[in-house]
């Protein structure tokens, strides 16, 4: 059975989701990945009230659509960042300006999101943890082999009870191995995953965008790690380093053409998708292979019903159960 072809719709948050629903059906998609703000899904309520849970899925499967995970990225990611001004509006207002205040409402909600995933039927809720390391990422001022433990310390002070709610409700969280994350490449997550001591419920949202980026072989962290990969999403980006513009981007926007690297439209960029898929068959991974659209130089509606087209044109069901070479031997 093939795999289902997903739209996450973070960046599609100012659309109420009965208007994106048919969109996404037209597009070319099997189901959404819902996104915990707009009014996509709320998980107070959906934490709480099953019948909220599904009017949410009636609206998809009004419009043929399917559901197999959540995402929660945005209040994850204060509960581990030393945050500021610009993720006020991601936490009540009474928590703005208040990182402590923030991070408290973050745990919480994060918690939320295992119960509302429960009451969904779902096994994965995807997202971000935030870092309380991240701005020692380049070691200025000097940052000691201390100091980085500490941190790993820290994001499992944070996350293992919140990842045993996640395990008492029959939910795994799946981190989006991405900068600013207490995980953003293949080391940095097993030293995530030995600071849980190996949770269950902890492991890895694929998205080969943010490795490829960074100089990685995104093949590399599947095959690493193959019992951890708990979702795909589906992400390209375009690598243009021209002697000028810095990796680190240059304090560029996004849609900047000066910039050295951008994402892009599935197939538009520079990640392989074929090897990804190979190695997706070798693990067994049969989830959903999740677009996650972001590209400032084409129109969205245009750019995802063709990434629907490209990742079920890309994605080949399953290994053949033997080798090419057993004819011989029949």
């Amino acid at each position: 059975m093939a795999r289902p072809v997903t739209l996450f719709t973070g960046q599609w948050a100012d659309l109420p989701l009965a208007t994106l629903a048919p969109k996404a059906k037209r597009f070319g998609y099997d189901g959404l990945e819902l996104a915990c703000w707009g009014d996509h899904l709320d998980t107070s309520r959906a934490a709480e009230d099953p019948a909220y849970c599904a009017r949410q899925k009636q609206i998809l499967s009004d419009n043929g659509l399917g559901l197999w995970a959540i995402s929660n990225h945005l209040t994850g990611q204060l509960t581990c960042d030393p945050t500021d001004h610009r993720s006020d509006a991601w936490a009540p207002a009474e928590c703005a300006g208040n990182p402590e205040k923030k991070r408290a409402f973050a745990i919480e909600d994060m918690k939320r999101a295992a119960r509302a995933a429960r009451n969904l039927g779902l096994k994965v809720v995807n997202g971000f943890t935030g870092s309380p390391i991240w701005h020692m990422v380049y070691p200025f001022p000097p940052a000691s082999e201390q100091d980085i433990r500490d941190g790993y310390k820290r994001f499992a002070e944070v996350w293992v009870p919140i990842l045993d709610v996640f395990q008492q409700n029959g939910v795994r969280f799946a981190l989006e191995v991405h900068p600013t994350e207490i995980a953003f490449d293949l080391y940095s997550f097993g030293m995530a995953l030995e600071a849980v001591d190996r949770h269950p419920a902890f492991g890895i949202n694929f998205d080969p965008s943010h490795l490829l980026w960074q100089g990685m072989d995104p093949v590399e962290l599947i095959h690493a790690f193959p019992d951890r990969i708990f979702h795909v999403h589906a992400k390209d980006v375009s690598v243009h380093l021209d002697g000028r513009a810095s990796i680190l981007s240059s304090h560029l926007p996004f849609g900047d053409h000066r910039r050295a690297w951008d994402f892009r439209s599935p197939g538009r960029g520079d990640v392989k998708f074929t090897p990804i898929i190979r190695a997706l068959n070798q693990i067994g991974y049969q989830g959903p292979l999740s677009v996650e659209w972001e590209d400032n130089t084409m129109d969205r509606e245009e750019g995802a019903a063709e990434a629907a087209a490209f990742v079920r044109r890309t994605d080949f069901v399953s290994p053949s159960g033997g080798s090419f070479e057993d004819a011989f031997t029949r």
